[in-house]
């Protein structure tokens, strides 16, 4: 049975893998009731689990959980015990402590982006948890811990996946990182989005200097000798002309 039971722990935890990018360690969130039934069945979660897994597991809970323990009976001390030696996640509860299942759901928020695995005893987180794609499920039966089979709405998940209707966790991480490289995130268009404002400057003071005008050019002044050269030829005047007006005159007789 034990041959089993890890068989199909492996292959269960080989779909969240493949399908929802679960890597080592493995992170469980556990509850007080989880504990309450390991106590009462004689099963040590540190030592059993990561076997069970046949890899490493880190161990968790949430201060909401311990808070709810405090509130609870005298008897119920030994499972206070038990949770803290688990590493305790931080959780939106800081001031105002919210009941256990409450809390442990908060921290799956819509798809579980942290890839927790939830080991609990309560029906009615169970029910919810179901409904949230890609939980891993864990619960104590017959003296044993069994990891549950993949829901109906994990299976819905990659199916939509897988005929292009929805985009995988690791095709979502691809891209983002391709955004990133090329400049295209939201983070790259803020840093770009937001301009340095220039502070009010002095007008430059070459600016307000007045245009030069620019000189007409100047025709060569004439010189002397040859306003005299143009002057003595148009006194000249040709001996052929003399003679021609001589010859034209009349003569007394």
């Amino acid at each position: 049975m034990k041959i089993k039971r890890q068989k199909h722990a492996k292959k269960t935890i080989s779909f969240y893998k493949y399908n929802f990018c679960f890597r080592e360690p493995f992170q469980v969130l556990i509850d007080g009731t989880f504990c309450q039934s390991a106590l009462k069945n004689k099963i040590q979660i540190k030592e059993q689990l990561p076997k069970y897994f046949m890899g490493e597991v880190q161990l968790c809970t949430t201060n909401c959980v311990m808070k709810e323990l405090e509130s609870l009976p005298k008897h119920f001390f030994g499972i206070k015990l038990i949770l803290q030696r688990f590493q305790i996640r931080k959780c939106k509860h800081t001031t105002d402590p919210v009941p256990a299942s409450e809390c442990l759901l908060s921290m799956l928020e819509e798809t579980n982006p942290h890839h927790y695995f939830i080991a609990t005893q309560d029906r009615e987180l169970t029910t919810a948890v179901k409904k949230i794609p890609g939980v891993p499920l864990i619960y104590i039966i017959l003296n044993t811990m069994v990891l549950d089979k993949p829901s109906e709405c994990s299976l819905k998940h990659v199916e939509a996946v897988q005929l292009g209707e929805l985009v995988s966790p690791s095709q979502q991480s691809s891209i983002q990182t391709l955004k990133e490289k090329e400049g295209l995130s939201k983070d790259s268009n803020d840093k770009r989005g937001k301009k340095r404002k220039r502070k009010p400057s002095n007008p430059n003071p070459l600016s307000c200097l007045k245009k030069k005008k620019k000189p007409m050019p100047q025709q060569p002044k004439k010189t002397d000798g040859e306003k005299k050269k143009r002057s003595r030829q148009r006194k000249r005047r040709p001996a052929g002309g003399e003679e021609a007006a001589a010859s034209s005159k009349p003569t007394t007789a």
